[in-house]
Order: C-alpha cells, then structure tokens, then sequence
C-alpha cells in the first residue's frame, strides 16, 4: 500500500490530495479557534487563508510532487485562485439551493453541502493537476 500511495498515477494523487484537504482542515480548525477572540469573520480569514496556503504547498511537494517544476509563489498564486473560485461556485450552489429548495429537511440539505463540496473538490483536484502542477 506504501508503494501505491508513493506512486505518481491519478488514484495516488487523489489520495494524497484528499489527506492534504484533512490535514489543512485541520490547521483551519485550530487556528480558527486560536483566534476565535477576535471575532468569527476574523478567525475565519485568517484559518481559511493560513488552511490554503499549507493545502497549496502540500499539493505542491507532496500531492502532485511538483516543488522542482512549480515555484512557492506561482503555487500560491494559482491554487489560492482557484480555491477562491470553489469558494465562490460552492456559496452560490449553497444560495441556489436556498432559492429554489427553501423546504428541505437537515439531512437532505446536509447531504446537498456534501455533494456541493465533493463536486468543488474534484474540480480543484483536476484543474491542479492539469493545469497548476
């Protein structure tokens, strides 16, 4: 198993990218709290821009092994673009579905965040493997 998760093949990355998205969620959860004193808009800043920043160079070196092709900045640059547009896609299918499905019950508008997310993150996946590294 060590060997395939070392590996270079799709499912690999896949892999590694979803352990990255825990661990970063992680870092976003502990600084949130550590800085929840300062308000919730500012704890959330601050995990969501500090939870990026680790998930981008993870992916970098460890995801996509890319660190000799890629540079710090340019990693920076174009993952934080495009988590910034999952932010936006995923608010706006969020608000969507507010509108057009105000009735739903807990599980089901659980079950829509989960579908939302998982379709924002396979998207991040692909666009940074085909394009970033």
């Amino acid at each position: 198993m060590g060997r395939f998760l070392r590996g270079d093949h799709v499912a690999a990355q896949l892999i590694r990218f979803a352990l990255v998205g825990g661990l970063s969620n992680v870092a976003y959860v502990l600084v949130f709290m550590a800085m929840n004193g300062s308000g919730t808009l500012v704890a959330n800043v601050a995990g969501s821009i500090l939870s990026t920043v680790i998930a981008n160079e993870l992916h970098r070196q460890l995801t996509f092994r890319a660190a000799g092709r890629v540079g710090w900045f340019t990693a920076q640059w174009e993952g934080g673009g495009l988590a910034a547009a999952g932010l936006v896609v995923s608010t706006a299918a969020l608000a969507g579905l507010d509108f057009w499905a105000p009735g739903l019950g807990e599980i089901a508008q659980a079950g829509a965040v989960l579908a939302v997310m998982a379709a924002v993150g396979g998207l991040r996946f692909l666009a940074l493997r085909g394009f970033v590294f």
